[in-house]
């Protein structure tokens, strides 16, 4: 089902009856998660574009980043606005869906559908809040290869994503080698850095600073920490650009005035951005839900589930894979692409590797980049032409 009214949804609701499609799962498919919890009713959020062939090997499941939400190339049903990612995904684009199958779920522990910190415990009938268990990115992708499953998909033609998602990208490829036929992970690393584990944490203290998150029980008390989810998307949006960029589109431009205010408002045109991007986010996310996905991305260290090789979490796969890195991303360099490429290499994989030109930062693997592009339709095409679809 695609979201087309004009009525936009309240995000609450979005959290337990999704405006896309959905799949629930009861003690019959449980979902045994890293910290040893094992949920026993769960459901996941996801929507899906184009056709999916006889055979069914032309499926793509493409993984969001840290903020996204199955709403990959389709209006969100909160916002209104398309998709985030419609320049790669549709017909006759790098991800083609008059050719391919595309599946995007909402992760595990995210607020658009699947099970997560703001969806009702059936054992309470409140939201979870605090009691939600804490989510690793192995357990993002255990839930989608449950989905996959009900799907009937034995194995996916590709596994497509940035960021966070790329770090799915790769743990799809270490734990259903058998299953992912090709790999395309993005602006991403194998492990999060000591730095981006503190940015986060300052995103995460800005959230529970807030009085309105009442430890967690905010909606049971008809609260929102918005002013310190706000702070947290703020500080976390300047992570996802460069300095280039920032200066090429804001300078020191004043907003609105010919001169400084000499007090503590926005005189900035860039300072008016960041309170923006902090406004528009609280009212699409969940604020638990940022605590949840920022930590199980702090918790990613592939290499550290293998002896601390990280070459041995691909060894014998037949995938084929192509990594790609941006100039100007700072939070996911270069230096990350590469140890993900010798890994493969040292493991005998099938790898190519790009590293694209951008001042667009971290970001760019967002936005229109034609290299990007490029990159992902030839990818995409050879590995079609090997597998004959």
């Amino acid at each position: 089902m695609t979201q087309d009214s004009t009525r936009l949804s309240d995000p609450l609701k979005e959290a337990n009856e999704p405006s896309s499609q959905l799949e629930r799962f009861g003690p019959e498919a449980p979902l045994i998660m890293d910290c040893g919890v094992v949920l026993e009713h769960w459901q996941i959020g996801y929507q899906s574009y184009g056709t999916l062939n006889p055979e069914k090997s032309n499926a793509v499941l493409v993984c969001h980043a840290l903020t996204g939400d199955q709403h990959v190339a389709s209006r969100n049903p909160i916002t209104g606005k398309g998709g985030w990612w419609t320049a790669m995904i549709g017909p006759g684009k790098p991800i083609d869906t008059d050719r391919f199958f595309v599946i995007c779920a909402n992760v595990l522990g995210g607020c658009s559908g699947t099970t997560g910190p703001a969806s009702t415990n059936p054992a309470t009938g409140k939201p979870w809040g605090l009691d939600f268990p804490v989510v690793t990115i192995r357990d993002m992708v255990r839930a989608q290869a449950a989905l996959i499953d009900r799907l009937g998909i034995a194995t996916l033609f590709c596994v497509a994503g940035g960021s966070m998602g790329g770090m799915q990208v790769l743990q799809w490829a270490a734990s259903y080698p058998e299953r992912v036929f090709s790999a395309l992970p993005l602006a991403t690393g194998a492990k999060h850095s000591a730095q981006n584990i503190a940015f986060h944490e300052v995103g995460r203290q800005a959230v529970m600073a807030d009085p309105d998150w009442r430890r967690g029980r905010y909606l049971e008390e008809g609260t929102r920490p918005a002013k310190g989810l706000s702070v947290a998307r703020m500080g976390a949006h300047i992570t996802y650009l460069s300095e280039p960029a920032l200066h090429r589109k804001f300078g020191r431009k004043l907003q609105d005035r010919e001169a400084p205010t000499f007090s503590f408002d926005a005189d900035f045109q860039v300072e008016s951005y960041l309170r923006h991007q902090g406004i528009s986010f609280v009212e699409r996310f969940d604020a638990n839900s940022y605590l949840y996905v920022t930590r199980a991305m702090d918790y990613f260290d592939l290499a550290a589930d293998h002896g601390g090789v990280l070459a041995k979490a691909f060894s014998g796969t037949r995938t084929r894979f192509c990594v790609a890195s941006f100039t100007s991303d700072w939070l996911f360099p270069t230096a990350d692409s590469r140890a993900i490429v010798h890994a493969l290499n040292a493991a005998g994989a099938s790898v190519s590797f790009v590293e694209l030109e951008s001042d667009k930062g971290h970001d760019a693997f967002l936005l229109e980049e034609p290299n990007l592009f490029a990159t992902t339709r030839g990818f995409l095409g050879a590995a079609a032409r090997a597998r004959g679809i």
